[in-house]
């Protein structure tokens, strides 16, 4: 099935949560949020702007415009909403796991409803009293045949939304090159300009957001971009770094797909959209390194480096894994540079214009460094990571479930155990072992894993589908439990589980449990393989986490 939300290559998409008054729009002291109708409204619907349109969000007979939203798990997604809710659309979204959207800080102003895009029930029933259905997911990294993938959700939302009675799509699609044949194109791109052309016949009038690389905190392309730049003051590079591309910052591709919901009837078109740079890789990265305050940066590109050797050489120097890398990279071997600017004369640029490429580094680097990143490119669900839950269900009850179960009690309150485990991972750590962990990161990356370098979205604060290094939040219960589900490569499903509770005297306990359901005999021989290494990891764990928060502790919590 497509994983909705997914990462985006070269979009990085959306626009920067909760903004500052000098990245974008703020709501104003006239707005009210009504969480009760999952929407947010203005004081007034019904004024009328000096230009004789109605209020923005509000429909002819004064209703909110009603937004489906796909992918609101991931990191377009999960940006999209919270603007449109600011607008005075009515939200909904469509997710495979709507769980994860409970912990988001607009879950209370959106519906939420589990479905598929691959699937014309879940489908048709989302877009039921719809107005307009924004479709923000692809199957990028999940593997042969996703070109397929892409184009039966398509075909199956183009024709949901036109038995609906939908009156607009909006897509986020890639800038191709002009001049190059669509079969030179890499499979990724091909495949988005394919999804755009379905929409575009469905019989529902529909705007294709054309967009090269998406400069924002927390987006692919700007993680690459970063820690490339970051991590290597001098580098051999290949020769597409030479490609001249047209980045975008991220609020302006919020404000433009904000904009999209309300275009006439009758516009039924694609649109370049990109910032007022054209650059080359090269260049970008020299621009990085200025705006972060680094020493110029030494780029010697070479015509060796084939995309596959590029994506296996920023997955091994950037968070982003070879999977998601390549992609990237395939789309970096031709110009990208906008052919027409016809979206300003329906979605008029702001007063100072759009953002700069230094003023988006700049922009991205704050929110960064503030720690303060809404999502992020692993904000979707990874390709091909399991995604079953923690198996508690009657059929697990004659199936292989191995179990390492430890508990200590803790000389320190419950709050302080748990702002540990909260904490875990990242520039934390595990608390058990670095090298270990180091040495399974490095091994899942070699394997084409996602590694130990995702790291966290925020440095204290976990929210369900958070991605954890190679886990993701499967389940949280601020103060008592943190279930975390494992997306590294293993020939089984596994889980960590951790728990702050007190016993029958008051005093605080912490119980850790690792479970692992096995697939077939390799399955098996893993889990009796590294059986050994349990005490010193596990066990080390849960002494390192005690002592953590028993050093964090007041004294008065130190009585037991």
């Amino acid at each position: 099935m497509l994983a909705l939300g997914p990462k985006h290559d070269l979009r990085g998409t959306a626009a920067e949560q909760r903004q500052s008054p000098s990245e974008g729009h703020v709501p104003g002291r006239n707005e009210s949020h009504d969480v009760s109708r999952g929407q947010v409204r203005r004081a007034s619907p019904d004024k009328v702007h000096s230009t004789g349109m109605r209020a923005i969000g509000m429909t002819d007979d004064d209703r909110p415009l009603r937004c489906l939203v796909t992918g609101a798990t991931g990191y377009l997604g999960g940006r999209l909403v919270p603007e449109l809710l600011a607008a005075g659309y009515s939200v909904r979204c469509l997710a495979r796991s709507p769980g994860k959207l409970r912990d988001h800080p607009w879950a209370g102003q959106a519906e939420a409803v589990r479905g598929d895009v691959t699937d014309e029930q879940s489908v048709r029933a989302a877009m039921e009293g719809m107005d307009v259905a924004y479709y923000l997911v692809h199957a990028l990294g999940t593997g042969r045949g996703f070109e397929e993938t892409d184009r039966r959700a398509a075909r199956i939302f183009g024709e949901q939304a036109r038995a609906a009675g939908i009156r607009r799509i909006v897509y986020l699609g890639g800038l191709t090159p002009s001049g190059v044949p669509e079969y030179a194109l890499s499979p990724h791109l091909r495949s988005r300009a394919e999804v755009g052309r379905i929409f575009l016949a469905s019989g529902v009038p529909t705007a294709v957001l054309r967009a090269a690389v998406i400069i924002g905190s927390g987006s692919a392309s700007f993680e690459m971009l970063r820690h490339l730049t970051e991590r290597l003051p001098a580098m051999v590079t290949p020769s597409w770094v030479r490609t001249r591309i047209q980045p975008i910052a991220v609020r302006d591709v919020l404000r433009l797909l904000v904009g999209s919901a309300r275009l006439p009837h009758d516009v039924n078109r694609t649109f370049d959209i990109g910032g007022p740079d054209i650059v080359t890789y090269q260049e970008m990265m020299r621009r990085y390194a200025a705006v972060a305050g680094l020493r110029k940066r030494v780029i010697v590109p070479v015509p060796l480096l084939t995309p596959r050797l590029s994506s296996l050489w920023v997955g091994l120097v950037t968070p982003v894994p070879g999977a998601l890398a390549r992609p990237l990279v395939e789309s970096l071997k031709h110009e990208v540079v906008c052919a027409e600017r016809d979206i300003v004369r329906y979605v008029p640029d702001p007063p100072e214009g759009p953002l700069t490429l230094d003023r988006a580094i700049g922009l991205a680097l704050r929110r960064v460094q503030d720690a303060d990143v809404a999502t992020r490119w692993s904000s979707a669900a990874t390709p091909r990571a399991p995604s079953d839950p923690l198996p508690t269900d009657p059929d697990w009850a004659g199936g292989s479930l191995y179990t390492d179960h430890r508990e200590r009690t803790v000389a320190a309150s419950p709050q302080a155990l748990w702002r540990v485990v909260e904490g875990i991972g990242g520039t934390n750590g595990w608390y058990s072992s670095p090298p270990a962990w180091f040495l399974r990161g490095w091994l899942d990356t070699l394997v084409g894993g996602v590694g130990l370098r995702r790291g966290r979205r925020d440095a204290t604060r976990l929210r369900v589908g958070d991605s954890l290094d190679f886990w993701r939040v499967e389940e949280i219960e601020p103060g008592r439990l943190l279930r975390l589900r494992a997306e590294m490569r293993l020939p089984g499903l596994a889980w960590l589980e951790m728990t702050v509770d007190r016993d029958p005297q008051g005093r605080t306990v912490y119980r850790q449990r690792a479970l692992f359901h096995p697939h077939g005999l390799a399955g098996h021989a893993y889990w009796w393989g590294v059986a050994p290494f349990h005490a010193a990891v596990f066990g080390g764990m849960v002494r390192n986490i005690a002592t953590a928060a028993e050093s964090a502790a007041p004294e008065p919590a130190r009585t037991h």
